[in-house]
This record gives C-alpha cells, sequence and structure tokens, in this order.
C-alpha cells in the first residue's frame, strides 16, 4: 500500500525523517529551490503538513495541500499557523507542549544567570589575558533573594517560577487571570514592572500577545533591572528594548528570541551587556527526541483514526 505523503516544511533531525519515512512518502519542502514549483508538482498528493513554529502554516499552503487534513506542529507554539484558515479547511492542528517546558525553563535561567553574573564577560576577559594584565573584572550582581517577575505563569512560567524558589527569590507574576500559586499577581506586565529587579517573558507567541511588552512597560522598570525573553520576539517592542539597552535603564539582558529570526537587528551584537542565544531554548537532544517522537505520535494517530494526542484548541 502506498504511503501517505508528507510535507516536511523545516529541516528535521535525521533520527526524526528516518523514523517518519517508515510511515510516510516524504517531500522534503525546505530542499526546494523553488517553493511554488515544489508545492505544485507535490501538493496535490500530500496528505499531511509537518512543520515548525517559527515556520508555520498558511493558507496558501493548505490550498496547495488541499487532501491534507493535519498539521503536525514540531514545536509549541502555533502563531505563525493559520489557525482560522485550517479550521475553515477541515484540518486539525496539533503541537508538541510539556515536553520543552523544563528545558526553555532552564534556559530562562541561564541567561538569567549568564546576564547578571557577566559570565560571557568573565570567559572573555580570562581568555583574552586581561586578567593577568589588569587584576579582577568588575563586580556583577547577585541572583539569589532579588524580586523575579514572570510576564506569563504557564507550564513554562510555574517551572521558571520554582527554579527561582530554589534562588530564594521573591516571585510576582503577570497574566489574563489569577493563578493559584502563592506568587504576587498583577494584572499586566506594565503593572509588574515596577515592583521586580529581573523581568522574564515567557508568555505564549501569537496575535493576542504581539507587542505585550510594549514601550510602557520597559519605561516601567526600576533602572538597572535585567530583562529576559524565552517567548517570542513579537511578544516585546523591540524598537523600545533597544532604546532602553542603550540608555542604560536596562542595565543586561538576555535573549533566545528575536523579531526577524535569524537575520536579527544587529545592533543586539554592539551590546556587550546582552547575552544572545539563537533561539535554542529547546535545543536539547532529549527534548528534541521527545518533541518529534510527539509530532510522530499525531500525526499516526490522525492516519489510525485514534484521538489526537495534543490537539491545538
Amino acid at each position: 500500500m502506498d504511503k501517505p505523503g508528507l510535507l516536511v516544511v523545516g529541516v528535521l533531525p535525521d533520527w526524526d525523517l528516518e523514523a517518519l519515512s517508515r510511515r510516510f512518502t516524504l517531500h522534503l519542502l525546505y530542499e526546494a529551490p523553488d517553493r511554488a514549483r515544489f508545492l505544485a508538482q507535490h501538493g496535490p498528493s500530500v496528505r499531511a503538513i509537518a512543520t515548525k513554529g517559527e515556520l508555520g502554516a498558511d493558507a496558501a499552503m493548505m490550498d496547495a495541500c488541499p487532501k491534507a487534513k493535519i498539521v503536525s506542529c514540531y514545536g509549541v507554539g502555533v502563531d505563525a499557523i493559520d489557525l482560522g484558515a485550517a479550521r475553515a479547511r477541515g484540518v486539525a492542528v496539533t503541537n508538541t507542549p510539556d515536553v520543552l517546558t523544563e528545558d526553555v525553563a532552564d534556559m530562562a535561567f541561564a541567561l538569567l544567570l549568564a546576564t547578571a553574573r557577566a559570565i560571557p564577560e568573565g570567559d572573555a576577559y580570562v581568555r583574552s589575558g586581561t586578567w593577568a594584565k589588569q587584576g579582577p573584572m568588575r563586580l556583577a550582581t547577585r541572583v539569589w533573594g532579588k524580586r523575579l517577575g514572570i510576564v506569563g505563569l504557564g507550564r513554562i512560567g510555574r517551572a521558571i517560577a520554582r527554579r527561582a524558589e530554589g534562588f530564594g527569590m521573591a516571585i510576582a507574576y503577570s497574566g489574563r487571570t489569577r493563578k493559584e500559586v502563592p506568587y504576587t499577581f498583577h494584572p499586566s506586565p506594565a503593572a509588574l514592572a515596577p515592583h521586580v529587579d529581573i523581568l522574564v517573558v515567557s508568555a505564549a507567541g501569537g496575535a493576542g500577545t504581539v507587542g505585550l511588552v510594549d514601550r510602557a512597560v520597559i519605561a516601567a522598570l526600576q533602572p538597572g533591572a535585567i530583562f529576559v525573553n524565552v517567548s517570542r520576539g513579537s511578544v516585546v517592542e523591540e524598537a523600545a528594548l533597544i532604546a532602553a539597552l542603550k540608555s542604560g535603564r536596562i542595565a543586561a539582558a538576555g535573549l533566545d528570541v528575536f523579531h526577524n529570526e535569524p537575520g536579527i537587528d544587529p545592533v543586539f551584537a554592539t551590546f556587550p551587556n546582552v547575552v544572545l542565544s539563537p533561539h535554542q531554548s529547546s535545543g536539547t537532544v532529549e527534548t528534541r527526541k521527545a518533541m518529534g517522537a510527539l509530532m510522530r505520535e499525531n500525526l499516526e494517530a490522525h492516519f489510525d483514526g485514534r484521538p489526537l494526542p495534543t490537539p491545538v484548541a
């Protein structure tokens, strides 16, 4: 029996491609020099789409693959998938929540520590020989006992908060609703910002959170605050963040996400007090294998007529 055609939108690890090829005929869109021509040629035989959070699937792609009735996302964020178009066409959408929660929280804390304790600067200070020539480096800032604010207390936000508890931090958060947690609630990021030393953004991406952390939020931060973003670049008003870094209002920042990834604003590379990461929060072997496995489980469940493990509402 012929295997169903699967459109693979973005690069996946070899272990995922090998596993997928046992059940599906793979059409690797990311290898096509002419995407439109590739879709016109293979789209009619495609019965499922495997994409990534940052790549998504728009209405035109779904129209080019009229037999595809599921979009399975390798990642938790589905803001780049046209959910309205999917609903209108009867296309199911799935993602890979939970499996990456702890790794993203790890990265948030890694960026927090790296910025506060100036770890990249210290590494360069030793490697360059400056330590031997000039003596001790400048003093950094402690993390334990600081006031931490979390924008978005979902799965990842709660995991970040658990780590912060181990550092004896005073934890506050903002979100659409108050949670049953022992942390201080603020109804908006702007209300939260004046009360924290470190602000971590972990809100979900999508149309509803574009510019959620805007100029007013950044202006409300205490001078010398530390800023960390492991959410989406779209959640933060980037021009305001850059202005605050230039003025020194924000003392340091740890950023894993940006607008226009991977062609980010080059000004970020000029800030010695900013730690940059290439959207790598879930980038561990363990988590990527778990993400791939859950993506495949959703695809296989669809074709087996079983309930989807993680459908997107």
